[in-house]
C-alpha cells in the first residue's frame, strides 16, 4: 500500500494581548472629561449665580451664567487670533470684573464709556457718552436713573460700567472707573436660570446633603427654562 502524505497547517499561534479592563477605561475616561473642565472652568469658561438685580432685565437673580476669559485675552501673532477670537472691549459689553476694595467678590456690569470717552447722566436718566445720547434698549424705563451724574473722562486702561437696573446698581458713579487689569472676562450666555427663595440663614458655600437636596430640587421645579441658553446681549 502506499503511504499518505499527510498536511499539517501550520498557524502561527496569537500572542493574546491584555485587554483593559472596563472599569479602568470609565476612570480614564472620566478624568479627561474632569481635566477638560477645570482646565476650561479656570482659563476658559467661568460660571457665576446672579445674587443681586443690579442687572436686570438683562440678568436675574437666579440666573446662572458662563463668562468667557478670553474673549479680551491679548494677542501678538494672526495665528493667536485665529485659535483665539478675541477682542478688544467695547462699549455694551457686559464684562464680569474685580474691585480693589472687595477682591474676594465678583461685579458683572455693562460698559458704558471706554478709555478717552467722557460719560455724563442727565437728570431724566438719559445718558450721553462724548455728547451723544446713548440708545440703551436693555434699560427698563422704571428702573431709569434719577440722580444726576456729572462728566466723567474715563481715565487709560479704565472703563466706566454701570448696572442695567440704575436705581438699584453700585457702579461707576459710586465708587469709580473699572481697571482693564481687574477684567475677567465677557459675559455672553445664561447656562441656566432658578427662581430666588428665601434665605434661610445658611451659607450658601456649604456643601451638605440638605443643601444638595435643595439645588435638586430647585432645578427640577424652580427652573426658567425660558431662560437657558440666552445670549447676554
Amino acid at each position: 500500500m502506499g503511504s499518505r502524505t499527510g498536511f499539517t497547517d501550520e498557524r502561527e499561534e496569537e500572542t493574546p494581548v491584555p485587554a483593559k479592563s472596563v472599569v479602568r477605561e470609565y476612570i480614564e475616561v472620566i478624568l479627561v472629561c474632569v481635566i477638560f473642565i477645570l482646565f476650561a472652568r479656570h482659563f476658559v469658561f467661568q460660571q457665576s449665580e446672579i445674587p443681586s438685580g443690579s442687572m436686570e432685565d438683562t440678568i436675574l437673580i437666579g440666573d446662572y451664567i458662563l463668562v468667557n476669559r478670553w474673549a479680551y485675552a491679548p494677542v501678538s501673532f494672526g495665528w493667536e487670533r485665529a485659535l483665539v477670537p478675541s477682542r478688544e472691549i467695547r462699549r455694551g459689553d457686559v464684562v464680569v470684573f474685580k474691585q480693589p476694595q472687595t477682591p474676594e467678590r465678583d461685579y458683572i456690569k455693562r460698559v458704558i464709556g471706554v478709555p478717552g470717552d467722557t460719560v455724563e447722566v442727565a437728570r431724566n436718566g438719559e445718558v450721553f457718552v462724548n455728547g451723544d445720547l446713548l440708545v440703551e434698549p436693555y434699560v427698563n424705563p422704571l428702573y431709569a436713573e434719577t440722580r444726576p451724574h456729572p462728566p466723567t473722562r474715563v481715565k487709560p486702561g479704565h472703563y466706566f460700567v454701570m448696572g442695567d437696573h440704575r436705581n438699584l446698581s453700585s457702579d461707576s458713579r459710586e465708587w469709580g472707573q473699572a481697571s482693564e487689569d481687574l477684567i475677567k472676562g465677557k459675559a455672553f450666555i445664561v447656562l441656566l436660570s432658578t427662581r430666588p427663595r428665601a434665605a434661610d440663614g445658611r451659607p450658601s458655600e456649604q456643601v451638605t446633603l440638605r443643601s444638595l437636596g435643595v439645588k435638586i430640587y430647585k432645578l427640577i421645579f424652580h427652573s426658567r427654562w425660558d431662560r437657558a441658553l440666552r445670549r447676554i446681549e
